[in-house]
């Protein structure tokens, strides 16, 4: 055909980043160390994927917002980064501050995949937007109390600060307890000094911390270690204060022999074995359940996002299916959460060994 001139122009190849918004307590009041293991787990797997081909070739950027432990703070950079098109959200430590951000999240229709909360009603209905990696507080804490029991504690007293988490803490180890002849004895929090006291008039064998790292949790250790009356009670911190760096520099060896709750195999996968290293390198220290939960997070939002072609539609979860640091991660509706719950990650029962506090001991595992 003369005359005509027929013209292809090659599809322009979309280059943009697929962005996931990261909600991480980075500074105070937010317990700040656990914020920065969550973070420094994303980073590496997000570089991980990037290493991978991206998501069909687009990078993967992660958009971070400090939620500072604070809900609003929280409920407004959901609000901020869904306005930015973010494709889904991503991690939390504080269980209050994942709730509202779960909430407002399902509000949005927004997918959000929660690292570490454990408080077991993360949201307040069913929802198919909301998932969690970490295991519910129910699961955990039941543990903890077993391991108790089989101790010899029957008379427990729990120091703990106002909250829903420390509040639904309390009931699950009275729950448990009681049909073995375990009593929960509640103690305020403002007087270490009036702490000791009460442990010593309540008989209890057994102080369980329920309360904010630093303040009051290392004042009140010092006081009950350094109380001769009370040289056989056990500390226990349930909630994980004594598996970060900073509870060992602050309270030496005072900060032994207090067994908590971590989310660690007895062997790691492959896989963990190879980001364990990278992350010790990245973070100048051991990194902590917080930095693994956090890898595997974007690890699973990696794959559905490459499921998805770049999104994360509601009906996305029970298609997970991936190799975590921890294990195989799939997603299930469990009973109790309102969410779909990876079902469930491996629970151990941990203390930081007298004779060298560097070094852990597994009291006990889950499953």
């Amino acid at each position: 055909m003369s005359g005509m001139v027929t013209q292809v122009r090659a599809a322009r190849r979309d280059e943009s980043p697929v962005r996931i918004g990261v909600l991480a307590p980075l500074t105070r009041p937010g317990w700040a160390e656990a914020g920065h293991h969550l973070l420094a787990g994303m980073e590496l797997a997000a570089r991980a994927a990037n290493a991978g081909g991206g998501i069909g070739g687009r990078p993967l950027e992660l958009v971070v917002r400090d939620t500072a432990a604070d809900p609003q703070r929280a409920a407004a950079a959901v609000e901020e980064l869904a306005g930015l098109g973010v494709a889904a959200l991503a991690g939390e430590y504080h269980s209050v501050v994942a709730r509202t951000a779960a909430t407002t999240a399902d509000a949005l229709g927004m997918p959000f995949l929660c690292s570490s909360a454990v408080l077991d009603a993360l949201t307040e209905r069913p929802t198919p937007w909301v998932a969690r990696i970490a295991p519910a507080q129910s699961l955990g804490w039941r543990l903890f109390a077993d391991h108790l029991l089989d101790a010899g504690h029957r008379r427990i007293a729990v120091a703990a600060q106002p909250s829903v988490y420390w509040q639904t803490g309390t009931r699950i180890l009275r729950d448990h307890l009681a049909p073995h002849g375990g009593t929960v004895i509640e103690l305020d929090t403002q007087e270490p000094g009036a702490v000791c006291d009460a442990l010593v008039e309540h008989e209890a064998t057994a102080l369980l911390l329920l309360v904010g790292h630093p303040e009051p949790a290392v004042p009140l250790v010092r006081a009950v270690r350094g109380d001769k009356r009370l040289a056989e009670v056990l500390i226990g911190a349930p909630a994980g204060q004594p598996e970060f760096a900073e509870w060992a520099e602050l309270l030496g060896e005072d900060g032994a022999a207090v067994p908590f709750l971590r989310y660690l195999p007895e062997r790691m996968t492959a896989l963990g074995s190879r980001v364990e290293l990278s992350l010790r390198e990245q973070l100048g220290t051991a990194p902590s359940f917080v930095a693994f939960e956090a890898y595997d997070t974007i690890a699973v939002l990696t794959e559905l996002l490459r499921l998805g072609d770049g999104t994360v539609a509601a009906d996305a979860w029970p298609r997970a299916d991936v190799e975590g640091t921890r294990g195989r991660i799939r997603f299930s509706r469990t009973a109790g959460t309102g969410v779909w719950q990876w079902a469930w990650p491996p629970v151990q029962v941990v203390d930081r060994d007298p004779a060298a506090p560097g070094r852990f001991r597994v009291l006990r595992s889950a499953p």
